[in-house]
Parts: structure tokens; C-alpha cells; sequence
């Protein structure tokens, strides 16, 4: 659990700021941003993509997890086991059952895969460079840091931030898609 009081402070605020959007809000962003991350090759061309099923005032990803299955696109979401998470494939809505922390995961029966060509991850703040602020889990980094996958943020454009302090094991997401632009952090 992360104990950097910046961090932590700068969480609530950011988390209070997104949970402030209105439902009309949200949708249309979710719209604009599932549009500009079909722009990103590195999406369009995954076969394997990781996603995650929303809490609270996350970018929906209903649709977008719908819409790869509907490709024929493997889709895995996040399971939590201990400190870790794997990613298991889901064939539908219907794969998953309520896990650690209340989040919707995979059943415990579905096939780990963690070999995946991108993941979508989830964001409560990040900077135009990649820093991201999640809930202070560590799990993504952890994950990350063990698998060498692109990296993608669905985020409001409230939730970029100039400055984001960063721990050493903080892994660096490459691209951010909000619903006014894409920003390849690499650049």
C-alpha cells in the first residue's frame, strides 16, 4: 500500500473532481474516448487486449469489452489473488462474479493468459509523460513490471495532471486517451 501523503492527498482530490461528473458527462467522454482508441495502432492491431470492468466513476468499458468480443478479439480482465492479479479470458459478461475489493473479476475457472498484446488500465490521475496515479495497490505496477506489454489510460482530461510525484517502482503507461486527445507519452 502506498504512504506517500502527496500521492494520497492528490488521489482524493482527483477521485472527488471525477466523481463530481454528471452521467451525461460521462457518457458522452466514454464515446469521444472509445473513438480515439481505435485511432491507436497498437489497439487496433491486439488481439489479446486486457481491459477492466468499472468502479465508481471509472471510463466505462462496457461497451469497448463488448465491442472486442463482438470482433472476435480474446478479451481478459484482472483477477486478484493475494498481492498479484492475473488476467483471465472472459467469453462474456456472464465470466465474471464479484471479487476483491466489490470489482466485478473473472471467475476462478476462466484460463489465465498474461501474455497479452495491450492493456487498458484503469487511471484515477496521470501526467502527459505516463506517471500514473491508481488506488495505491500497486497491483498494475507489480503486474507490469513482470510483463512487457503496451500500456493504455482511458481518463478524463480532468484527471491529466502536470505532476504526478514518482516511486521507483511506478511503471510508465505509453499512451492516454481522454475525450478531447491521444497522447503517446513516448514522445
Amino acid at each position: 500500500m502506498e504512504n506517500n501523503s502527496e500521492k494520497k492527498s492528490l488521489r482524493n482530490l482527483l477521485l472527488e473532481k471525477r466523481d463530481g461528473t454528471s452521467f451525461d458527462l460521462m457518457k458522452i467522454a466514454s464515446e469521444k474516448i472509445s473513438k480515439k482508441l481505435k485511432k491507436i495502432k497498437t489497439f487496433r492491431d491486439a488481439q489479446k487486449i486486457g481491459a477492466y470492468y468499472p468502479i465508481g466513476s471509472e471510463v466505462p468499458t462496457q461497451d469497448i469489452i463488448q465491442e472486442l468480443l463482438s470482433d472476435g478479439k480474446e478479451v481478459f480482465l484482472p483477477r486478484v489473488s493475494g498481492e498479484n492479479m492475473d488476467f483471465k479470458k472472459i467469453s462474456d459478461f456472464s465470466s465474471l462474479e464479484s471479487g476483491s475489493f466489490e470489482i466485478m473479476e473473472p471467475k476462478i475457472d476462466c484460463e489465465t493468459e498474461n501474455n497479452l498484446d495491450v492493456i487498458l488500465v484503469p487511471t484515477v490521475g496521470i501526467t502527459p509523460k505516463g506517471i500514473r496515479l491508481g488506488y495505491g495497490h500497486g497491483f498494475y505496477d507489480r503486474f507490469l513490471s513482470n510483463h512487457k506489454i503496451s500500456t493504455i489510460s482511458l481518463t478524463l482530461e480532468k484527471q491529466v495532471v502536470k505532476n504526478i510525484p514518482k516511486s521507483d517502482h511506478d511503471i510508465l503507461i505509453d499512451w492516454v486517451v481522454t475525450e478531447d486527445r491521444i497522447i503517446d507519452t513516448h514522445r
